[in-house]
């Protein structure tokens, strides 16, 4: 054991270089992630930004009782759901499908040509994109213009201005925005096969599909556990600015996720210790849900985190 550690000390100092690039990493963690922790305390005080915290009175499980007994709250945990299982069970597969069908691809320059443009959607702001969303889907649109030549609707709907759509506009969006650049860590994964197994099995009569299924997906299949356990433990956030963005009066009743909620209670209406509470408490349903995602995909296909 002591050699283990001797070992791992003197390869450490071996390539301090590299390992150094690591430190802006944990300094930025530990300033952005770990410090702020402190002002948790402050769901359980009455606090007020015009006075040190430490004099704020404290009031114990108070606002956690208040925010439990508010139906608003439980309609925002109603539309995070909604929001983030359309994604889950339809969003999360497109980019390994997406990391399959570009691998198959054998035109390099058309393959690249692929890659680039997909990424391209991550890059722009969600202030852009979603005011580009809306204009796509008002009246006169590029949404309402397709459906109308393909027949499938007979009049110009105003999608962002009912509030059944925006679950799948909130999907829709997201999945063409960062479809492509989600599928990176697949495309990296599956770079990393051993080009031998397709030939033997390319040898023992394989076709493509069979090729793909038993030796692409399984091969990448520990990455995509590791996601899925992500995934799961995320599901009670919510992409903010894209919700934020795409927003208005109309379909507020399906759009306020949980993310907004304690937006508008924490800075909108001034509630610092009441959205404190509530992200005291969705933290720790996520820890819960990371552990019991993780011990399901452990059982299940001997994949996990840990």
């Amino acid at each position: 054991m002591f050699q283990n550690k001797a070992g791992t000390v003197k390869h450490f100092f071996r390539q301090w270089q590299l390992q150094s690039m690591v430190v802006p990493g944990i300094v930025w963690m530990f300033i952005f992630c770990y410090i702020p922790m402190f002002w948790l305390i402050i769901a359980f005080m009455d606090y007020s930004i015009a006075k040190p915290v430490l004099e704020s009175p404290f009031v114990g499980f108070k606002h956690f009782e208040d925010f439990l007994s508010d139906d608003r709250f439980w309609r925002s945990i109603r539309n995070t759901l909604g929001m983030s299982t359309i994604k889950l069970v339809l969003g999360f597969p497109i980019p390994i499908l997406f990391a399959l069908l570009l691998n198959e691809i054998r035109n390099i320059r058309f393959k690249r040509t692929v890659q680039t443009i997909s990424y391209l959607p991550h890059f722009i702001a969600w202030t852009i994109f979603g005011g580009i969303m809306l204009n796509w889907l008002g009246e006169g649109g590029v949404i309402n213009q397709l459906l109308m030549w393909l027949g499938l609707q007979d009049r110009e709907i105003l999608y962002n201005s009912d509030p059944k759509y925006f679950w799948w506009i909130t999907y829709f969006s997201d999945t063409l925005k960062e479809t492509g650049w989600s599928a990176i860590i697949y495309i990296a994964a599956i770079a990393g096969i051993d080009p031998g197994l397709y030939e033997a099995a390319e040898l023992d009569g394989a076709n493509r599909w069979q090729r793909m299924w038993h030796i692409t997906v399984q091969s990448i299949r520990p990455t995509i556990a590791i996601l899925f356990i992500l995934a799961v433990s995320g599901i009670l956030g919510s992409n903010f600015e894209q919700i934020f963005m795409l927003k208005n009066n109309m379909n507020m009743r399906m759009a306020e996720s949980l993310d907004l909620y304690i937006y508008n209670m924490g800075l909108v209406s001034g509630r610092h210790s009441f959205s404190t509470a509530v992200l005291f408490v969705r933290s720790i349903v996520a820890l819960g849900l990371l552990f019991l995602a993780n011990y399901a995909s452990k059982k299940l296909t001997g994949d996990s985190i840990f």
